[in-house]
């Protein structure tokens, strides 16, 4: 496994900016260099009586965070990003009587986030983003067994590092490199006696992640290099309710992921994602009276998507999932309702890639996946009583890939 030095902004990295181009725009050269190396944490209690209206809750910490943008011209970023302290995030909501008509609660811990955008012009980018020492950790509870609600909607999140880029009437060339190697953790749950309408409860946890979208007239070119070498990465939500109508009860974990969608003439992407760390997510819930009752969670090694509803999409894929292992569990308990539902899904390597056949499209694909690690799902869906239905999903998967060209959907 390749630990990437600390990468000083100097002349090595301006010359090896990808597919920069001359232009007649407008230049904004952007230089960015941040460290963080002491401890962050943030937390939110919420001790409530009785209300009518809503409870409301955030919390964030964050390490590093950068975000570059120009309309009607061009941008040059070179940036490096580095974390080095244990971050936290916590909301708490202790409910005695009632939350009200709408909860929402959210805790949100992360050690880089980087985002760069252009509309109509050009961007390059040469991005460096490296996390490493403490835990980043995200906590959140909704602590209510007598207590009733109209919609809860609780989330929890936690990052190692991210990485956002977007153009609009643009072309893009990036170079973008994640290192993570501390320990990744969102972790949730709640306690509802009576829940009136609907309640959503998710947890997401990611080493590293980079997002590009490219919206219409635009072309894209990355070169993206992720390394997790953390020992773990975990989701988790731990849900029970009293009498509720609609419940979620989500859990989303994975060492590395990317995500590119576009509308233009060319997606041509170049990506290497490996992954050592233990990948869990685990959503569990119950319900003793229910209408609709659902725990899924989803764990993956190393995650692709690259989507182009243009012309051309060029992808040279490499996934590498060793040592850690993925698990996903996920269980529903109802007594007496109509629907219960639990799915699982574990994957060691994913990777999508389609282009627009009403487009004239074309792909060309190098795809590389190994996996040398455990992959288990586990689901459970148990009624003591009555119950409508009772549908339950496990899936274990070591690699998977999908490559196609095919009409957009409407």
């Amino acid at each position: 496994m390749r630990t990437p030095a600390k990468i000083l902004l100097a002349g090595t990295l301006v010359a090896t900016a990808p597919f920069a181009a001359a232009t007649s725009h407008a230049q904004s050269p952007v230089l960015n260099e941040q460290i963080q190396l002491g401890d962050l944490f943030s937390s939110q209690i919420l001790n409530v009586e009785e209300v009518t209206d809503q409870t409301v809750g955030v919390a964030t910490s964050t390490a590093n965070s950068f975000d570059a943008r120009v309309d009607g011209g061009d941008l040059d970023v070179i940036s490096y990003q580095e974390s080095g302290g244990a971050v936290g995030s916590q909301v708490t909501a202790n409910v005695a009587v009632s939350s009200g008509a709408s909860t929402s609660l959210s805790s949100n811990a992360s050690g880089n986030l980087g985002d760069a955008a252009v509309y109509a012009g050009a961007l390059t980018a040469v991005t460096t983003q490296v996390s490493r020492g403490g835990t980043i950790a995200a906590v959140g509870q909704y602590e209510g067994e007598n207590a009733e609600a109209g919609d809860i909607a609780s989330s929890v999140q936690a990052l190692g590092n991210s990485q956002g880029f977007s153009v609009s009437a643009a072309v893009s060339g990036v170079r973008a490199s994640q290192y993570n190697s501390a320990d990744i953790s969102a972790d949730g749950g709640g306690v509802v006696g009576y829940v009136d309408n609907t309640a959503m409860f998710s947890a997401a946890a990611a080493a590293n992640n980079i997002t590009s979208a490219a919206g219409y007239g635009s072309s894209e070119r990355m070169i993206l290099d992720q390394n997790n070498e953390s020992g773990l990465v975990q989701a988790a939500q731990f849900t029970a309710f009293g009498n509720a109508y609609v419940t979620q009860t989500s859990a989303t974990a994975s060492g590395n992921n990317i995500s590119a969608g576009n509308e233009g003439a060319l997606l041509d992407m170049t990506a290497l994602q490996q992954n050592q760390a233990y990948v869990r997510a685990q959503a569990e819930s119950s319900g003793y009276q229910f209408g609709s009752g659902t725990a899924s969670a989803y764990g993956v090694g190393n995650s692709l998507l690259a989507g182009q509803l243009g012309e051309e999409v060029v992808l040279d894929v490499e996934q590498l999932n060793i040592a850690g292992g993925v698990e996903a569990i996920a269980a529903y308990t109802g007594h007496e309702g109509y629907d219960a539902h639990a799915s699982a899904m574990a994957m060691g390597n994913a990777a999508t890639g389609y282009a627009c056949s009403e487009c004239d499209g074309r792909m060309s694909v190098n795809n590389r996946q190994t996996n040398d690690a455990d992959v288990a799902a586990t689901g459970t869906v148990t009624v003591t009583g009555s119950a409508r239905s009772a549908i339950g999903a496990a899936n274990a998967v070591g690699n998977t890939a999908s490559y196609y060209v095919t009409r957009p959907q409407e």
